[in-house]
């Protein structure tokens, strides 16, 4: 199975890092003052967390510039370790990973995940000859990106399932974008591939796919990834740091505690206000966020997968999680803050 294919980029992204770490970087405003508008990149034809933080009026006074949609959650990531943009989010490993190359970067608040309602499953037609993980021996699996989570839990289950070293190499990754994944499936263009949220739903309900497994079965309920900023940006800009986390937790208890029907409400006015030539048609699917305990991250939620981490080669020794999060920008893992229930939104 294929490792991150992104040595270069990685590198770019470290040594940037470095650099700007040196050189104090540019995070913040003439004189002193600290930035109010965060660069970040976005995802088609849905809502993340900051947009919905900033609908809420939860960001209080920051202001959010999009810059473009993401591909993947590696790439999110080393956008904001190269300051292209302020913050990014990716799969806890990919965190690991590039802050283990040397990116001066720091995880701040869990910001996707699974659970019951809301989950990533692999999925094959349902009449293909793939009925268990000895099948996939040789075959191709269409994932968003590698060095993402598809392939750690994939990973996983090839390794519970038996198969040994070799024949875990040899089943091929193939990065498709989410929203082709179902289409290759069905086309044979690959033999499994991954789908969550709205976009598993949405091709369940078209029929003719089945899951082979699904990463609930392995992990349970778990946050998947971080946000993160870069140190120099936490260092220049700690208030806007607190005030951003805070904010985003705040909307992940807003996604918990409010009725589906109202959060698929206030997914499709934002994005039908901002105009991005966008389909709403999928958000009839959305069913949870995913992200327990208004985003505080644990060093479990790190600890899940070292052993992934240690057996794709991504680290050498122990995992010390702590080196790469922290929970002070987070005032509901504190307590010092109200919280989104207690916290009216604007609109």
């Amino acid at each position: 199975m294929k490792r991150i294919l992104t040595p270069a980029l990685a590198a770019t992204a470290v040594i940037f890092s470095m650099a700007m770490s040196a050189c104090g970087g540019s995070a913040t405003a003439g004189g002193g003052a600290e930035v109010t508008t965060l660069r970040y990149q976005g995802s088609a034809n849905s809502v993340t967390l900051p947009e919905l933080a900033a609908d809420l009026g939860y960001l209080d006074g920051l202001t959010l510039e999009w810059v473009g949609n993401t591909i993947s959650g590696p790439q999110d990531i080393q956008s904001a370790a190269t300051d292209q943009t302020d913050f990014g989010g990716a799969f806890t490993g990919a965190v690991v990973k590039l802050a283990d190359a040397g990116a001066q970067i720091t995880a701040v608040v869990n910001y996707y995940g699974s659970d019951a309602k809301n989950f990533t499953g692999y999925y094959v037609p349902e009449d293909s000859p793939i009925h268990t993980a000895r099948d996939l021996i040789g075959k191709k699996i269409g994932v968003n990106t590698l060095g993402g989570q598809s392939e750690a839990v994939i990973h996983t289950y090839l390794l519970n399932s038996g198969l040994s070293e070799a024949e875990i190499k040899s089943v091929q990754l193939v990065v498709v974008p989410p929203n082709d994944t179902e289409q290759a499936i069905r086309r044979g263009q690959v033999d499994a591939g991954s789908l969550g949220s709205v976009l598993q739903d949405r091709a369940l309900a078209t029929g003719g796919l089945r899951a082979l497994f699904t990463d609930v079965e392995f992990f349970g309920t778990f946050p998947g990834g971080q946000y993160v900023f870069r140190d120099d940006f936490i260092k220049e800009n700690p208030t806007t740091v607190r005030t951003f986390t805070t904010g985003v937790a705040k909307a992940i208890e807003w996604e918990t505690d409010t009725p589906r029907e109202e959060v698929i409400a206030r997914f499709t006015k934002i994005i039908q206000e901002r105009g991005r030539n966008e389909s709403t048609e999928a958000l009839q699917y959305w069913k949870s966020v995913g992200v327990p305990n208004a985003g505080i991250i644990e060093d479990k939620h790190f600890t899940l997968w070292a052993d992934y981490l240690k057996d794709a080669g991504l680290i050498s020794g122990e995992l010390e999680p702590e080196k790469y999060y922290t929970n002070e920008f987070n005032e509901l893992a504190g307590g010092s803050a109200p919280s989104a229930a207690t916290t009216a939104p604007k609109g």
